[in-house]
């Protein structure tokens, strides 16, 4: 009994869950390891890359642009009319990528053979957050998971670091485009143009992805905290990148004439003037303890327990430092942890880990992804490369279960069910996807279900597969 729990473990707590547990095998460790490696790419033809992206957002800037100054012509009204087309025309092929794109994800976790690895690109992303919401990025939020997230899940840290903060989706999202440095050469020429130093990215960099937010909060004699003037010089140090059009350097490069002058020192070190100042920070941080633990507890949070043990996190964190940040011996460690293949099941699905596992348990590929591009998942709460904060969506059952939310969740789990229920058997599938976290009280709903609807919806919404 105590194998076949751990290979029902291994397919719903680090997986997304299968139609049967035979696709684990009898090794569920072993199973999960030779997953591991850089994700595959999502299984859709004509996706965009980053270069395409940026080209259309300049056309759209060029077509607004035309349509501002089309007020001011004599034949105003043509004019503005025939520019307020072509703007609308790229808005459209812009909204046409942001479906492609959210199509292109789920897809990949509702049909991919690596769901372990699916998941570790759905917690990188989240942790990595950024979102259209703000209306900066028009398409760039898919390009970075399949080029800055999926690529670099398995290397070092400090690699998948540098991919995501020098994203141009990164650099958008918080506003490195417009940071520059007071002492700049860009600065000193456009003094009128009030330029000046934008935090943000500098900021989420340490607060979010790498020494984490508690540790601002640290009394500074142990060494271990960040102070506003370490935000302040990482901002300098980021003084420079920015993205645009594709050129020599490609679609991310460095301007010397927005980068600030001189030595900056942060966190107790003195890194020197120009690009290569950047790698020198990422290395530091990514090799900083406090970056060992604030990953640690977020992995160990996102598959174990909100609120997982301090061994655990631990364990975790030794394993990242003693690999100098390689993600591989972080993964390693926790499958090898006893306490991630403890009873019981802890972890609540977020509305996307609930959509991708139905879907996984109805075999329904990419069908479910019709009409909406995201499959309603945003219906349920949970709005898609559309987080509202850089912090990403929350990662905790409390902010999942209010009422509203649990009911929004059944509504969509009906409607599923009978799309794609008919001639399935309901109970089949309870014991074949679930074997023994299939408890009898849930194998009894199903089996009094009033009909096939029913009984699905009664197993989706059981507390066995709501939870992992």
């Amino acid at each position: 009994m105590r194998t076949s729990v751990d290979i029902a473990l291994a397919a719903h707590r680090f997986g997304l869950g299968e139609a049967s547990l035979s696709v684990v095998g009898a090794d569920p460790r072993r199973w999960l390891m030779a997953q591991l490696g850089p994700a595959d790419p999502p299984p859709v033809e004509g996706l965009a890359d980053t270069p395409a992206v940026l080209a259309l957002a300049e056309q759209r800037a060029q077509a607004v642009a035309q349509r501002k100054a089309a007020r001011g012509q004599a034949r105003e009204e043509a004019l503005a009319r025939e520019a307020e087309a072509a703007a609308q025309a790229v808005r459209q092929q812009q909204r046409q990528l942001q479906d492609t794109n959210l199509r292109a994800g789920l897809a990949a976790g509702a049909q991919s053979r690596r769901p372990w690895v699916e998941r570790l690109v759905m917690f990188w992303a989240n942790h990595f957050t950024v979102s259209e919401a703000s209306g900066k990025l028009f398409g760039l939020a898919g390009t970075f998971e399949r080029e800055a997230i999926r690529p670099h899940l398995a290397g070092s840290f400090q690699e998948l670091l540098r991919a995501t903060t020098l994203h141009p989706a990164m650099l958008r999202y918080l506003d490195n485009q417009r940071s520059v440095g007071p002492a700049s050469l860009a600065a000193q020429r456009h003094a009128d143009r009030h330029l000046g130093l934008n935090e943000n990215l500098a900021r989420e960099v340490l607060e979010l992805h790498t020494l984490g937010a508690e540790v601002s909060r640290r009394p500074e004699p142990a060494g271990a905290g960040y102070s506003q003037a370490d935000v302040t010089a990482f901002a300098q140090v980021l003084t420079g990148w920015t993205s645009g059009p594709e050129g020599p350097q490609g679609v991310t490069r460095f301007e010397p004439k927005r980068h600030q002058p001189g030595p900056k020192t942060l966190l107790g070190h003195t890194y020197p003037e120009g690009p290569q100042a950047l790698d020198r920070v990422l290395q530091d941080l990514a090799l900083h303890p406090a970056t060992a633990r604030h990953l640690a507890l977020k992995l160990a949070r996102h598959v174990v327990a909100d609120d997982p043990p301090a061994a655990l996190v631990e364990r975790l964190r030794r394993a990242y430092l003693d690999s100098q940040g390689q993600l591989m011996a972080l993964y390693q460690a926790l499958i090898d942890a006893p306490p991630a293949w403890t009873l019981p099941q802890r972890k609540l699905k977020t509305p996307q880990e609930h959509a991708l596992s139905c879907a996984r348990l109805l075999g329904l590929g990419a069908r479910w992804l019709q009409p909406a591009p995201d499959g309603g998942i945003g219906s349920m709460g949970q709005a898609l490369q559309r987080a509202t904060s850089p912090a990403g969506w929350p990662d905790r059952a409390e902010d999942w279960l209010a009422p509203d939310g649990v009911w929004k969740r059944i509504e969509w789990t009906q409607r599923l069910a009978e799309r794609f229920g008919a001639g399935l058997d309901a109970r089949a599938l309870a014991e074949a996807s679930l074997g023994p976290l299939l408890s009898a009280a849930t194998r009894t709903q199903i089996e009094r279900a009033a009909d096939g609807t029913q009984a699905l919806v009664l197993l989706m919404m059981s507390p066995e597969f709501q939870r992992r």
